[in-house]
């Protein structure tokens, strides 16, 4: 596929900051971080007022509150940017540390390395903290990065990195290390994922078309993230009344977020005694329950509010809202069995005081991050001590989970001989 002039005038300066930037040391990169970060600082209410006219063509356009939530800036959201920005300055650098070494008989001295990746791509949706996020820690790590975040969060972004663009100048860094595609025309993000010649992974942070989208037409490696049906499975052992406030917090802490609670598997054993605790909680923060038969009878009866029956697509849904599905089962096995039909990749817990099922279930449970009696919501690069995250991927290859600074990396073999040559 041809890429046009505009995309490969990006990829061309981006490859190109990405000769020198990938060799500067930790004094300077931390040196950028902090600039940058006085650059959102002296500039918030900027941000916010772009923010304000994002969010009110959002809300006229009918967007649903979940992606609000998401789109919305604050003073506290961005002091908590900011202040993530300043962390990842603190944090240990990993470009340059040995990963192993050894000597083989021959006399080769063999080293792996920690090295950047190079230009990485992250197309993204409703989330201009992302915009931060991403290029904080790909400066840490070295790395250059071309962000296309969505025609929602345009002016918001555009404000951002501006002022992102203005710390690394006031560092002596050239800006061309955080490229951004202000055009939101869609059909630009195929030509993106063609851009081979000058990218070298790109992430998706979205939902599961995009996502879909990537794995289809990517000629880039492609770090697959963020979308997962997140489960809690509530066995016959667990501890009934302390097992409430987990699932509360998984569904209510942040109900947009990616590691929020969508469907509450519950032991049918314990069923009725369970969900007589669960209810009142259920009604007080206003939650809606989609459920099945045998649930939705024992529900109805104990007067949840905001309850239906479940549908072919309920146990499919990712809520990013305050609304869960609930499914009776018959134990850890069937719990399990319906976590691999409904995509557990993401972050999925028990609650259990099982030793055995603990086990058991943190072994076969295929999720990027598995709980024992904790809530889901912890799964998060702040949360992980590992500063912010470019995203949660729910891939097997490279990276799983939060992908801090080590996982903006790659390594290469250092090989050192006395004039050797091989036999």
């Amino acid at each position: 596929m041809e890429i046009c002039d505009y995309l490969k005038k990006i990829g061309e300066a981006a490859r190109n900051a990405a000769v020198g930037f990938s060799v500067l040391g930790t004094d300077v990169k931390n040196k950028v971080l902090i600039a940058m970060a006085d650059a959102l600082q002296n500039n918030v209410n900027d941000i916010l007022e772009a923010n304000r006219r994002d969010y009110e063509k959002a809300e006229a356009k009918g967007m649903g509150p979940a992606l609000l939530d998401r789109l919305r800036l604050n003073d506290k959201r961005m002091g908590d940017i900011i202040r993530d920005i300043r962390k990842v300055a603190t944090l240990n650098d990993p470009v340059g540390s040995v990963i192993d070494s050894r000597v083989l008989p021959n006399g080769l001295s063999l080293t792996r390395k920690r090295i950047p990746i190079g230009v990485v791509g992250v197309i993204y949706e409703a989330r201009p903290n992302v915009t931060a996020d991403i290029a904080s820690l790909c400066i840490k790590t070295g790395n250059v990065c071309i962000l296309r975040g969505g025609s929602e969060t345009i002016e918001t972004n555009l404000v951002m990195i501006r002022y992102i663009r203005q710390g690394l100048s006031a560092a002596g860094v050239s800006p061309d290390v955080v490229q951004f595609i202000e055009n939101t025309d869609r059909s630009l993000v195929t030509e993106f994922l063609h851009m081979d010649r000058y990218i070298d992974m790109v992430i998706p942070r979205g939902g599961s078309k995009l996502s879909a989208l990537c794995r289809a037409e990517s000629t880039i490696p492609v770090i697959i993230g963020g979308f997962g049906i997140s489960h809690i499975f509530v066995d016959e052992t667990a501890d009934l009344e302390r097992s409430v406030p987990v699932i509360m917090n998984s569904k209510v802490q942040k109900p947009s977020a990616c590691n929020s609670l969508d469907t509450l598997l519950v032991h049918r054993s314990i069923a009725g005694a369970f969900f007589k605790n669960l209810v009142p909680e259920l009604n007080s923060a206003g939650i809606g329950v989609a459920a099945d038969k045998e649930a939705f009878d024992i529900l109805q009866y104990l007067g949840c509010e905001r309850l239906e029956h479940s549908d072919e697509n309920t146990f499919d849904t990712e809520w990013l809202s305050l609304f869960m599905g609930v499914k009776l089962v018959d134990g850890i096995d069937d719990a399990l069995e319906h976590m691999h039909e409904h995509n557990a990749s993401h972050s999925d817990a028990i609650l259990t005081n099982s030793l055995d099922h603990a086990e058991k279930f943190v072994n076969s449970v295929g999720s990027a991050a598995a709980y024992v009696n904790a809530s889901t919501r912890f799964t998060d690069g702040g949360q992980f001590g590992l500063g912010a995250e470019v995203a949660i991927s729910t891939q097997k290859l490279h990276a799983r989970g939060p992908m801090g600074l080590e996982e903006l990396t790659t390594y290469k073999w250092i090989c050192t001989g006395n004039y050797l040559v091989r036999k």
